[in-house]
């Protein structure tokens, strides 16, 4: 029997594996998906207070398709030989889907640097929450003032006092100036202390070093600066971006008997633009990559990546949210209505479980236009 072997259990993945599963319909073909957890983690939500309620059991959306789920880490791709090798066994694929997501890219040389905390991963947000449990007025210092950098400052300035260190001289910087007006507001209504220009140099036993000398308090020093694509990209493509994605068509395929999605691809959102390593692109291209996988090896039509509108979602804490639209990045919805739309969008992102026919229906939903986006002339 033919078999889809997909290599990740992100938002990807996920999707990669319902994708196939969607495009298999009654036909003869097995399904692998391998990761080794047993959840999916909602990792846009991993800033929250409580990131175990960020996270979905994979038994609950792959067993009702018909998708086998492999609890291993795979350490080796042989394009050669079709062939994955996980926790030391090798396992054959006739198409391979490659959805290891990202990870955050971690200072070398840092002194201190086994002090930093993180909300990239489950564990690392966990590690978090768990060192300022029953701190009133910690102090806390966020390296980074970009997507995850700007979440997690405001969100932990609902109990103590941020500082928020960046390189750059202006804050969200890669985020471009449309919102900048609207993100200062909210950092100064919520007393978040800025240092721009400016990076950390040390982190001690309660304390951080700046590059310009300071020395702050910091009960914790967050690192949010930068992801890169999974290391097993090297082994699919000689040719990576600077992100480490590897490069794929319009089909989402990096090689003949190869597709990619997520983090891991470097797909072209239009003339201009490539995807952003963000789960609203994750979502349909890993939907495209699973299916077109499996279609291809049941002589069926591959499907294009054709996304929706690019739109940015920011959870600003307690001075609400902000959510923009096109690539420029216009101010659609802030303060509380677009921290109201921030809690839709967080809460679409789940994605069904228990039903396969729920299930289904989502995967062939490609095209995600979200319903509940503000109209311009509601905007203004």
């Amino acid at each position: 029997m033919a078999h889809v072997v997909i290599i990740g259990g992100g938002f990807a993945g996920v999707w990669s594996a319902a994708g196939a599963a969607l495009a298999r319909a009654d036909a003869d073909l097995r399904i692998t998906l391998i990761a080794p957890n047993g959840h999916l983690v909602l990792r846009p939500r991993l800033y929250e207070p409580e990131p175990d309620l960020a996270k979905v059991e994979l038994s609950r959306i792959l067993g009702p398709i018909g998708v086998e789920h492999l609890r291993a880490t795979v350490s080796t791709i042989d394009t050669g030989r079709r062939v994955v090798v996980a926790d030391g066994v090798e396992i054959g694929y006739d198409r391979l889907v490659l959805a290891a997501g990202s990870k955050l890219v971690r200072p070398r040389g840092l002194p201190g640097a086994e002090r930093l905390f993180d909300i990239d991963t489950l564990d690392g947000a966990r590690r978090l929450t768990g060192h300022l449990r029953g701190i009133e007025g910690y102090s806390a210092v966020v390296a980074g003032a970009g997507f995850v950098g700007l979440e997690a400052a405001t969100a932990l300035a609902a109990r103590g006092r941020v500082l928020l260190v960046d390189r750059s001289e202006v804050v969200g910087h890669r985020l471009g100036s449309g919102p900048r007006a609207h993100i200062e507001a909210a950092l100064d209504e919520l007393g978040v202390e800025r240092r721009l220009a400016t990076t950390v140099t040390e982190v001690g036993d309660g304390y951080a070093v700046l590059s310009d000398g300071t020395k702050v308090a910091a009960d914790a020093v967050v690192w949010s600066v930068g992801l890169r694509a999974s290391e097993l990209t090297r082994q699919v493509s000689g040719e990576l971006d600077h992100l480490g994605r590897v490069p794929v068509d319009r089909h989402l395929r990096a090689s003949p008997e190869v597709f990619a999605a997520g983090d891991t691809a470097a797909a072209p959102f239009d003339a201009g633009h490539t995807v952003m390593q963000a789960c609203q692109h994750a979502v349909p291209l890993g939907k495209v990559a699973g299916y077109n996988a499996a279609a291809d090896l049941l002589g069926r039509p591959p499907r294009d990546f054709t996304p929706a509108p690019y739109v940015t979602c920011l959870d600003l804490g307690g001075a609400g949210g902000l959510f923009t639209r096109g690539w420029d990045r216009k101010v659609m919805a802030s303060g509380a209505a677009g921290a109201d739309v921030k809690r839709q969008i967080n809460a679409y992102i789940h994605p069904p479980v228990d039903d396969a026919g729920r299930i289904l229906a989502a995967a062939d939903q490609v095209y995600e236009a979200l319903p509940f986006f503000p109209r311009e002339e509601e905007a203004a």
